[in-house]
């Protein structure tokens, strides 16, 4: 168990420092990817999480979000001895990741006045603002996200490729679905970075939007259970 927890810091911390990474290339002032737009952004985060899998895997289930490893444990497939172990294994990864982004791209906070982008380099917020319709979009994300890793898990694939296929799917919930609310679909890469962003001395950050926080924990949570529950009545 120890070691697969540390897998879970491992690869959440790589998840975190490469996807809020490219938040802050693409956010920040005068970055040579200031602008670079969502695009950019969805596909840095699909890479970012076969990266985190990838350099993960060989040491536990490389979940890397605290929705996933509910899901696994609500439907028998991660005993639940493993759940607390693996989710404060992901918070600290993602906690450090975000550590390691504001360290990357110093110089640029100062250079940047907006203070939502700030903010969204390391925590997800709503285009519009709407509890009832941000905790669905997170809902419905994460549903998608574990329903269709469980199908892999069905699939005949060559070993080694199933990181690559869920960097595939994550990029394509964020291209499809993220639009509404930055999509964090993992509790652990939200609420880790929200701590750094409040605990950091970020020059010209603001306030971390604590009102807003439970959507991004909740909305992947129940979301995910639902998702497990759903793909396991299946023949």
């Amino acid at each position: 168990m120890p070691v697969q927890a540390l897998g879970e810091l491992i690869g959440t911390f790589v998840l975190v420092l490469l996807g809020d990474g490219v938040v802050a290339g693409v956010s920040l002032a005068k970055t040579k990817a200031n602008g670079a737009g969502w695009i950019a952004i969805t596909l840095g985060w699909g890479l970012a999480v076969t990266l985190g899998v990838y350099t993960s895997s060989f040491m536990g289930p490389a979940h890397l979000n605290p929705a996933v490893t509910l899901a696994f444990a609500v439907i028998g497939k991660t005993p639940w001895s493993a759940v607390l172990p693996f989710i404060l294994a992901q918070m600290i990864g993602a906690f450090l990741g975000a550590v390691v982004v504001w360290v990357q791209y110093y110089p640029h906070w100062a250079a940047t006045k907006d203070q939502a982008a700030i903010l969204g380099t390391f925590a997800t917020g709503p285009a519009i603002r709407s509890p009832f319709a941000n905790f669905m979009s997170e809902l419905i994300g994460t549903f998608i996200l574990i329903f269709a890793l469980l199908g892999l898990t069905r699939g005949q694939l060559t070993a080694g490729l199933n990181p690559l296929i869920v960097g595939v799917i994550i990029t394509a919930i964020g291209l499809s679905l993220g639009g509404t609310t930055g999509y964090a679909i993992n509790p652990a890469r939200d609420l880790g970075p929200r701590i750094a962003h409040a605990v950091l001395p970020i020059a010209n950050k603001g306030d971390s939007d604590w009102s807003y926080a439970w959507v991004p924990v909740v909305g992947p949570l129940v979301g995910g259970v639902l998702g497990a529950l759903a793909f396991i009545v299946l023949p």
